[in-house]
């Protein structure tokens, strides 16, 4: 088994996004932003981390976006179906590199650009997406496609 990478500067420090998305956007919009965010990770270089049949990306995707609606001001949705987010450990199977979080990072940006996300909350919130990849980083490996890790 490979060692497991710990960012040097451990769990995010940074502020979480603002709570008030969640009013601005609305459940529906949230959900509409990561269907998109995983419709460009599955045309990515990490696509091979993503489930590759339609039905089974879209239910990532809202699995996803029930954290992102818990995070951003919304009910509590991940944990009432999906129980603690302890991302980071959820993330453990997978080897995440650092070329790969620039990658998700720039998927999610794309989608953000396509999206009528809030002007007033986007540095705010760019800001957290940095900070929270960074600590799902768990291979020093630069590489892209070292796939799926059991």
């Amino acid at each position: 088994m490979q060692d497991i990478f710990v960012p040097p500067g451990g769990p995010p420090q940074g502020a979480p996004p603002p709570r008030e998305i969640y009013g601005v956007l609305g459940e529906e919009g949230i959900r509409a932003l990561l269907l998109a965010h995983y419709k460009k990770l599955a045309e990515s270089n990490i696509a091979f981390l993503f489930p590759d049949e339609p039905e089974a990306l879209e239910a990532a995707a809202n699995k996803s976006a029930d954290f992102f609606i818990q995070l951003l001001g919304g009910p509590p949705l991940f944990v009432q179906k999906h129980g603690p987010p302890r991302m980071r450990a959820r993330h453990m199977p997978f080897e995440v590199t650092e070329s790969g979080r620039q990658e998700w990072l720039r998927c999610f940006q794309e989608a953000l650009d396509a999206q009528s996300f809030p002007d007033q909350y986007r540095a705010a919130f760019d800001e957290f997406l940095d900070s929270f990849s960074a600590w799902m980083v768990n291979s020093r490996s630069s590489d892209l496609g070292q796939g799926y890790r059991r």
